[in-house]
This record gives C-alpha cells, structure tokens and sequence, in this order.
C-alpha cells in the first residue's frame, strides 16, 4: 500500500511540475520535443524490464559491456547524420569534460546494473530512483540558465522526492 501512495504521489507531482510549463508557454500538446521525452521514459522502462530480465540469466558486467558497445554502434551513426544535417555544425573542441562524461555515465550504470541484480529489487523503485536525476537539472538550470518560477519548480521537485522516498520506505 505504502508503495502505491508513493508512486501516486510521484506521479502527481510530476503531473503539477509539467503544469508550470504551460504558464511559461510550453504546449504540451504541440511540442514535439516534449513527445519525444515521453517517448523516451516508455523506451528506458521498457529497456529497464529487459535489463532486469537479462541480469537473471546472464552477468551484470556482461550486460553493462555490451550495453556500452550497442550504444557506441547504434549512436555513432546517428551523430553523423545529425552532423551533416546541421546547416553551421559546432567544432569539436576537446575538453576533459568529455571523458568525465563518460567515466560517470559508466559509473551510474555499473550501480544500475547492480541494484538490478539484487533479486528481490523491484524495478518500479529503481526506475524512479534512477529519474530522480531530475534533481541535478534542476538545480543547474536554476543556478546556471536563470529558469522562471524556481520556487514553484522546487515545490513540486520537493513533492516527487518525497514520492520517492514513501516508495522507497514500501
């Protein structure tokens, strides 16, 4: 029960946070990109009940190489053609901020893997423990970007939290 309460709550605080959108001009209904993100929680749910299924018959650290070797074949192309479809393409300037990048994404993937080999780990709490990232981007749009109505974002980031923390107590 105490898990429904908390993925109940998650969800309405998700629900009220997208409200703020619209009252900074953001259609929901019309904005592709905002489509697209839905799109892209059904496919990480969806990739995140088949990284569970996987992790029953085969090794977490055989899942995460191969997971890291798709992504580089199936992305690889994908940044070429978007490249080439840029009408001014921005150079590519190394910083070492690129293999940080990397370094933590691997990291955060090595402990996704491992929590999901845990037998008893549901993959509802993982999944949104995963999404509570939400929180970085948050703050670095806040503190970087100048982001409108930042008390009323936190209000409604402070509600999923403790959505989250109610699931996680279930």
């Amino acid at each position: 029960m105490l898990q429904w309460v908390g993925l109940l709550t998650t969800f309405a605080f998700f629900y009220l946070f997208s409200t703020t959108g619209r009252r900074e001009g953001i259609s929901f209904k019309n904005n592709k990109w905002i489509w697209f993100a839905v799109l892209g929680t059904l496919f990480a749910s969806t990739s995140a009940l088949f990284d569970k299924f996987l992790i029953r018959s085969v090794d977490r650290m055989a899942v995460q190489a191969w997971f890291s070797i798709y992504q580089v074949v199936l992305l690889a192309p994908v940044v070429v053609v978007i490249r080439r479809t840029m009408v001014h393409p921005l150079p590519l300037i190394w910083r070492w901020s690129i293999p940080l990048i990397g370094l933590f994404l691997v990291m955060a993937d090595f402990l996704y893997f491992y929590a999901l080999d845990f037998e008893d780990s549901l993959i509802s709490v993982v999944s949104i423990v995963r999404r509570s990232s939400v929180i970085i981007s948050f703050l670095f749009g806040a503190l970087f970007l100048k982001e409108l109505n930042i008390s009323r974002k936190a209000y409604f980031l402070g509600g999923i939290l403790i959505g989250i923390i109610i699931l996680m107590l279930g």
